[in-house]
């Protein structure tokens, strides 16, 4: 048990109880527990295997390649359209983590598996996401844009051309890519 984890579990949030349960449970299958992205994070030799994280509705077990396992039970979630590899376990009641124990763990287990034999999910190439045309005019006009974001990771290149093209409105496509530029030229991802 990492102390770091224990912290953040002494933390009072809605999950709290719930959290703690899933850790038990997590901690069973003989996983590295770290604190990833302010959350439990499980690994298998330095490979992220499943993160538990909370939300306003559910909390969750996040399989970093959820699309890699079988879901017998139909349970797995994706996120959204977008997300091509992680895949969750969604719960809303401590009950429903305690009746589904040894699902969550048969699951858990899988996806530890699937780490052990090396599976990769072919992740869609960033060339086939939605390049909205107001982005593709400023990466014309200013070629050290153009640089700056060819040089950023493939996962932040989509996560800006998610977030530009996800506007309805030109002018709010424009102001969005406008108001990224100078994170773009530092390197920097949307989030970052």
């Amino acid at each position: 048990m990492n102390p770091k984890v224990d912290a953040f579990l002494s933390q009072s949030s809605k999950w709290q109880k719930e959290f703690e349960v899933l850790r038990n449970i997590v901690a069973e299958c003989g996983m590295t527990e770290e604190l990833k992205w302010g959350k439990p994070c499980y690994s298998i030799n330095g490979k992220n295997v499943v993160l538990i994280h909370g939300f306003k509705d559910y909390c969750a077990l996040l399989f970093h390649k959820g699309a890699l396992l079988k879901d017998p039970e139909g349970i797995l979630v994706q996120q959204t359209k977008n997300v091509q590899a992680a895949r969750q376990l969604r719960f809303t009641s401590l009950q429903e983590i305690r009746d589904l124990s040894a699902t969550i763990k048969a699951y858990v287990f899988e996806a530890i598996e699937v780490e052990r034999v090396g599976l990769e999910i072919k992740m869609k190439p960033t060339s086939e996401f939605i390049m909205v045309e107001e982005f593709q005019d400023v990466l014309a006009s200013n070629p050290s844009l153009k640089t700056a974001f060819e040089s950023l990771t493939p996962g932040r290149q989509r996560a800006y051309l998610l977030f530009f093209s996800s506007a309805k409105q030109s002018k709010t496509r424009s102001s969005r890519i406008e108001k990224c530029i100078p994170k773009m030229l530092e390197g920097k991802g949307l989030n970052d």
